[in-house]
């Protein structure tokens, strides 16, 4: 499999210049190259004569859909009269249709996009960061407005001028900014301090400067509920053009992507919603208008979107915003492992009961808390598929009666169920035999820069 660049998406000329030429991450291990398939030949379910009107659609609508708007008496008449329950008739069915032409179809759609869009905009920010390697060229004549600034998106998160970016939009050579200037779609200035950051979720908190803000929070949704074919919205400024909005649909749930340090995002949404350099740290909405995830990261061989796009899940958000707003940090728990899940094939040569699930554990990091509690990393490889991997190792099937069913699943759980200091108790398969192993998690290690 071909090397991939992983591209944060703050727009800025030299970094942006530096990372075309950067080699991408390796693909992980547990990851397939997407194949297309031999093409297969379309036959439409209909072939309708060729006509210049518009070919009307049909849209039967059951009596039983709209009982919620519609009067009770109202719902049991299109039904059975002895039995309100009971499935309408075609002849009730009918009674109900509606004629629908493509055009309205299409007219419906647009509108939709278009109030997603009227709707959020206020919540949108431009963010405008000075690049400290740019200082020596103010006030020269010709030099790009790109060189002296980095630029990334944002939303609204309260009502008390808090922000939420990405933390690679306000991070410098030099460290993270302090202060940086904010844009609203209205023309308003502002400027804003940085008041937390989080590498490890690639998330940060800015707070307008006192002011008279007329502030609209931007709704939020819940990750959990986000479903693989779901209309997706992404509004930031790709390339510094402010207040772009891009559609697409959620093509992918539960990827783990790398955060600024050495450590894992899980569960962060994939989405073919058109994201570019300068979107970092905008939202990705759902079809009413809800933030679901926050866009982070895109992989490309050319440094431009190539239709994979990657945002945090707003449930993180959730978990890690407040502690940045009160506290300026989030301490994420720290176990100390690499892991990886295990599949069927390689239940099968580990000799795992079949139908295993978990989390095998690879390394163990010295002097860490898995390693103080005696948790076993893998000391052999075996061959799958021509492939050899780490074998030998703890496999996690649970924390404490939370059944474990991969690598994603584990690191998900750890940070929204746990924090340092938690005394945690991890079901693992040793040799074939189940035991129980207590550990009282630390605190996660800082990146280094």
């Amino acid at each position: 499999m071909k090397n991939r660049a992983v591209l944060s998406l703050r727009w800025s000329w030299p970094i942006l210049a530096i990372g075309l030429l950067a080699v991408g991450i390796a693909a992980c291990s547990g990851s397939q190259p997407m194949q297309s398939g031999p093409g297969a030949e379309f036959t439409p379910l209909l072939n309708p004569a060729p006509t210049s009107t518009p070919m009307p659609v049909t849209v039967v609508v059951p009596a039983s859909f709209a009982a919620d708007s519609e009067p009770e008496e109202s719902s049991q008449q299109s039904g059975n009269a002895a039995d309100p329950t009971a499935t309408p008739t075609m002849g009730d069915a009918a009674a109900n249709s509606v004629i629908i032409t493509p055009e309205q179809i299409v007219a419906a759609f647009e509108d939709l996009l278009h109030s997603i869009y009227e709707e959020a905009l206020p919540s949108v920010v431009y963010i405008r960061v000075a690049n400290p390697a740019g200082d020596m060229f103010r006030g020269i004549p010709s030099v790009p407005e790109d060189f002296l600034w980095s630029a990334g998106s944002g939303f609204v998160w309260d009502e008390q001028g808090h922000i939420v970016t990405n933390h690679h939009v306000v991070e410098t050579a030099s460290g993270v900014a302090e202060e940086v200037t904010v844009f609203f779609a209205d023309d308003t200035q502002a400027q804003a301090r940085v008041v937390g950051s989080d590498p490890h979720s690639d998330l940060a908190v800015i707070k307008l400067e006192d002011g008279e803000w007329d502030l609209r929070p931007a709704p939020l949704g819940d990750s959990s509920e986000v479903r693989v074919g779901q209309l997706s919205v992404a509004i930031g400024a790709p390339f510094g053009q402010e207040f772009t909005m891009t559609s697409g649909i959620v093509s992918a749930l539960g990827r783990n992507i790398r955060g600024e340090g050495s450590f894992t995002i899980p569960e962060v949404i994939q989405t073919d919603s058109a994201i570019n350099p300068g979107n970092s740290g905008g939202p990705l909405l759902d079809r009413l208008g809800r933030v679901i995830g926050i866009n982070t990261q895109i992989i490309s061989n050319t440094g431009n979107y190539s239709g994979v796009g990657m945002a945090v899940p707003v449930n993180i958000a959730k978990r890690v915003v407040p502690p940045l707003i009160a506290e300026g940090e989030f301490d994420y728990p720290w176990l100390g492992v690499s892991i990886a899940s295990v599949n069927p094939a390689y239940a099968e040569e580990l000799e795992l009961p079949e139908g295993t699930p978990g989390a095998l554990v690879i390394t163990v990091v010295d002097g860490s808390p898995a390693d103080e509690a005696g948790m076993r990393g893998s000391e052999f490889t075996v061959e799958v598929n021509g492939v050899d991997y780490p074998a030998g190792g703890d496999v996690i099937i649970a924390i404490g009666s939370h059944e474990v069913v991969g690598s994603s699943e584990l690191i998900a759980h750890l940070t929204y169920h746990n924090s340092p200091g938690d005394t945690v108790r991890f079901t693992v398969l040793r040799d074939g035999q189940e035991m129980e192993i207590e550990v009282t998690l630390g605190r996660r290690p800082e990146p280094s820069r």
